[in-house]
């Protein structure tokens, strides 16, 4: 695909293991939960080292599940994924570079016989992110699509979401983690190969991201973790100037909702039946749901607990008869990272 070819160099040629990155973008991740730092000590070291990721954007409830993981590249969120999915879920990994997809593919076995499998659960395919119907990804046929650190790579980025929301099922969940930009990255540094390969001349503007999921009528998208990026390259800190880039962690949901948080006096319960998450679940940077205890949520959050695969996890009270008004959602419920900075902040 026409303007991937610097990036497929980059990732398939010019690196060898993560060592090889020359900032820190791509491989600045956020502290992951004890059960996938558990996972991470069955997966092969040849997937580990030879993986370029910048968040750990693996979400919860997923057995049973298909998931769809962009950008793939060695493999090692996916046999992640396969694990927690189990025998009965589905794992598809989609990446462009011969490289990865080869490192990848020698390890199902490995994995499959580490799990305890019978038979693996999981496949890789070489394709484009932009067009996933290419390679036979039928509509509304994933649970879960998630990306660790490669929508920034793709010059179509529109043409990506679009995809995605396409291959969701209705109430299906998109998790990713990218970088994103303070600014709209110039011309100039968005065609150097360089900065383009280390997450950073393709990271989408936050503003912009927020105007391309309305367009897409996804209005309201949630970060559940921000983290800022400290580049640790002098030359490169001095070519991107004051432009700030963070890591991201963002959930959106195929949903019909609002582009606000309207207040329909509802509450939600968590009922503490996600398997690891006895005493509290964790929907965004502004909802920490305890073990029984009732939160006041807008619409569009009971809609994303009860209309998506964490439906049987929650109870609702209450229904969208009577309007209230605008939900107040000014103040953060669940850390003190960074404020969020796309989609609804509710």
């Amino acid at each position: 695909m026409k303007g991937l070819e610097s990036v497929k160099e980059y990732y398939g040629k010019v690196l060898s293991t993560s060592k090889d990155l020359k900032t820190n973008a791509c491989c600045l991740a956020d502290s992951a939960p004890k059960k996938i730092r558990e996972i991470l000590k069955e997966i092969h070291p040849e997937v580990i080292e030879k993986f370029y990721g910048c968040g750990s954007p693996i979400p919860e409830d997923l057995e049973g599940k298909t998931v769809l993981d962009l950008g793939s590249g060695s493999g090692r969120d996916c046999f992640i994924l396969s694990k927690l999915v189990g025998p009965n879920g589905k794992v598809v990994g989609v990446d462009m570079t011969d490289e990865q997809i080869e490192v990848a593919k020698k390890f199902i076995s490995y994995h499959t016989d580490k799990f305890g499998y019978k038979k693996p659960n999981i496949e890789f395919i070489k394709g484009y992110i932009e067009d996933l119907n290419e390679i036979g990804i039928q509509n509304s046929s994933i649970d879960v699509v998630i990306s660790n650190c490669v929508i920034n790579l793709s010059p179509a980025k529109e043409a990506v979401f679009k995809e995605i929301f396409r291959v969701l099922k209705p109430g299906g969940e998109l998790y990713f983690s990218d970088v994103f930009s303070s600014r709209r990255i110039p011309e100039e540094l968005a065609k150097n190969s360089v900065l383009l390969g280390e997450c950073l001349s393709g990271a989408l503007y936050t503003e912009d991201f927020r105007r391309l999921m309305f367009k897409l009528s996804c209005e309201d998208s949630r970060v559940l973790y921000k983290s800022k990026i400290t580049i640790q390259n002098e030359e490169i800190e001095k070519l991107v100037g004051h432009i700030e880039f963070h890591s991201i962690t963002v959930r959106a949901f195929k949903l019909d909702l609002e582009d606000r948080c309207e207040d329909y006096g509802q509450f939600a319960v968590y009922l503490g039946t996600i398997k690891d998450n006895p005493n509290s679940f964790i929907l965004d940077d502004h909802h920490l749901f305890e073990t029984n205890k009732p939160m006041a949520v807008c619409k569009n959050t009971a809609m994303m607990v009860s209309d998506s695969h964490y439906g049987k996890h929650f109870k609702i009270y209450g229904d969208t008869k009577k309007h209230f008004g605008l939900f107040d959602c000014s103040t953060p419920a669940t850390s003190d990272k960074d404020d969020c900075s796309t989609g609804a902040c509710c």
